[in-house]
């Protein structure tokens, strides 16, 4: 069995593979000088299991049943997650969030194992403003469920994004921070 994943190593791994440096244009429409592009650490094997791993410790610590997060940046954290979970032997389903409605199918907004009575945590690559992840607690609570956790792989600790997901009642945690990776980029 491999040895456990610890927050340094995931850390190491958006320093090394996912941040960069240069102007770049925001999901909130505002200009960073950094990047932190988490899906170039959660396609890679080592760079998912360090998600995974890290993801299910927080969860199974709250006694979370039910992950999700809005599609499409959730997905691959969702899934290394029920990933990890699956090897543990814990409990958890999976859902996610759509930003529309499909006109096909079954044409839920939410896709998934999704329970509304299970204990809810939603998951995000990146928090600056924490919009989009606010759009699924809504998504959570129209659909009568209650969001009792949020995990976001990088806080980007700016714009208050992760004071405005505590404003809904949910607990926030971050698995890495901006000041973490720019300092293990530049060690």
């Amino acid at each position: 069995m491999a040895p456990a994943v610890d927050r340094r190593t995931l850390v190491e791994l958006l320093a090394r593979l996912s941040y960069r440096k240069g102007i770049f244009r925001l999901a909130s429409g505002r200009d960073s000088d950094f990047y932190v592009d988490v899906k170039q650490t959660v396609f890679r094997a080592d760079g998912a299991r360090a998600v995974g791993e890290l993801l299910c410790d927080r969860l199974q610590s709250h006694a979370i049943t039910l992950v999700g997060g809005m599609a499409v940046g959730a997905i691959p954290l969702v899934s290394a997650a029920l990933s990890a979970a699956s090897a543990r032997g814990y409990p958890l389903d999976g859902f996610f969030v759509r930003k529309d409605v499909k006109d096909h199918g079954t044409a839920q907004k939410i896709d998934g194992r999704f329970r509304p009575d299970a204990s809810i945590a939603l998951v995000e690559d990146v928090v600056t403003t924490g919009a989009s992840t606010l759009m699924a607690i809504d998504a959570v609570r129209a659909a009568g469920g209650k969001v009792a956790l949020v995990i976001t792989v990088v806080d980007r600790q700016e714009n208050d994004g992760v004071a405005a997901l505590e404003a809904t009642g949910a607990i926030v945690e971050s698995l890495a921070t901006r000041s973490e990776i720019i300092a293990a980029a530049q060690a």
